[in-house]
């Protein structure tokens, strides 16, 4: 029955009832009437006072003043009826569905009485009165005036309510959009910095899973050839160092992309397979690698997918394969695909193949970006890596070369 608002809502309205109360009072204390018409005034000042607060309340209110003025036989019409006008304003603009078609019925309605006890007024002071005509007919035709004027008085106001909350519901509709739109803009942003948390996670580990099998391996190899051998340790060391500085690099680099540097990010290519064979080899795999192909034409993202499976694949098979036995690696260029395998002997100590971490993870995720396929499991005695991929990803492409930050940025 009653609607939230606010005190300084409410203390707004009252006052307002207050002031053209007390102004009604005064335009009619100097006429010599019957006192009957205060408790009309103070009545329909109440019903103004809440008409916001509860529409439905001070539309009964009112009627309960307008019969009590009727009852009372008080000249009609009376200046204090024009408050009638802010209540049927209310019904409509605040107002439930039955209170709005209450209001609506009130109007029409509370016409059709006020000009039906205008009439009876009018009508009983012609009689016994000489006219023009007939004191039926002049009657008649302040009734129907009578209805028209309290008509306008009564309706119009209930149609602009209507239209006041016509446009607060547009109102209240466009915020709801905005919001919801900003909710998905927020959202989209949220997607897409865990993609990117995710996509700089999965180099992570391909940089260090890498880096840490290199320079375990020519750890060891330095311990063993440090005796016999100094000029091959100080080569492994070398090396250790040079895997160690480029390792950092990277990480570095994927670190600056999180804290959003300024900047630009390498991204290894396909040219750059042959370094990380060269590594491999150094610590001990023998890698033989069949190319077919231009890979120079491929988009940046595809070139980094090649390297990093390349690399993950060939990192598994030092760490899970059989030791001495040859990694076959085979890459395909063609103008639509690129396909990639790798075959390594699995070791016969019962230890599992790749895959026991989050290598094989990653790389389906990359394949995946890309709109590709990939399968990896024993193959007879082998562990074999299949992948096959368009060349151009599924998720769009980016320029050979280098990412820059802003291209990062809208990744994001």
């Amino acid at each position: 029955m009653f609607r939230p608002m606010l005190r300084a809502q409410l203390v707004t309205d009252v006052t307002a009832a207050v002031l053209l109360g007390v102004l009604l009072v005064l335009l009619r204390v100097s006429v010599d009437q019957s006192p009957l018409w205060l408790v009309t005034v103070v009545g329909l000042s109440g019903a103004l006072a809440i008409r916001r607060l509860s529409p439905g309340l001070a539309l009964a209110l009112s009627w309960v003043v307008a019969v009590f003025e009727m009852a009372s036989g008080q000249t009609q019409p009376d200046p204090s009826n024009v408050l009638l006008a802010g209540v049927l304003f209310t019904t409509s603009a605040y107002g439930s569905r039955r209170v709005r078609i209450a209001g609506l019925l009130s109007a029409v309605g509370g016409s059709f009485v006020a000009a039906g006890y205008i009439g009876l007024q009018d009508y009983q002071r012609r009689s016994g009165i000489d006219t023009a005509s007939t004191p039926a007919l002049e009657t008649l035709q302040v009734v129907v005036a009578t209805f028209a004027a309290v008509l306008l008085l009564l309706l119009l106001p209930w149609l602009a309510g209507l239209v006041r909350r016509a446009r607060r519901s547009a109102s209240m509709s466009r915020e709801a959009q905005l919001v919801a739109e900003r909710d998905a803009a927020r959202a989209d942003r949220a997607v897409a910095v865990e993609q990117e948390r995710v996509r700089i996670a999965r180099d992570m580990h391909d940089i260090v899973a890498h880096s840490l099998a290199v320079v375990i391996a020519q750890a060891d190899g330095a311990r063993y050839a440090a005796k016999a051998d100094p000029a091959i340790a100080d080569q492994a060391l070398a090396t250790i160092s040079s895997t160690a500085r480029s390792a950092l690099g990277d990480v570095r680099e994927l670190l600056g992309a999180l804290r959003h540097e300024q900047g630009t990010v390498p991204t290894p290519e396909a040219a750059d397979l042959d370094v990380l064979v060269s590594e491999m080899r150094e610590v001990g795999l023998d890698v033989r690698v069949d190319r077919e192909g231009d890979p120079t034409g491929l988009p940046t993202t595809t070139q980094l997918a090649v390297y990093r499976i390349v690399q993950e694949s060939l990192t598994n098979a030092w760490k899970h394969g059989e030791g001495g036995t040859p990694v076959h690696a085979s890459l395909t260029y063609r103008p639509d695909t690129v396909e990639i395998t790798v075959i390594n002997r699995m070791a016969d100590d019962g230890t599992r193949g790749p895959g026991t971490g989050h290598g094989l993870v990653g790389m389906r995720e990359r394949v995946a970006m890309t709109g590709g396929s990939m399968t990896a499991g024993p193959r007879g005695d082998d562990f074999a890596v299949a992948v096959r991929m368009p060349t151009v990803p599924a998720s769009g492409q980016f320029p050979g070369g280098r990412i820059t930050q802003m291209e990062q940025e809208r990744t994001r």
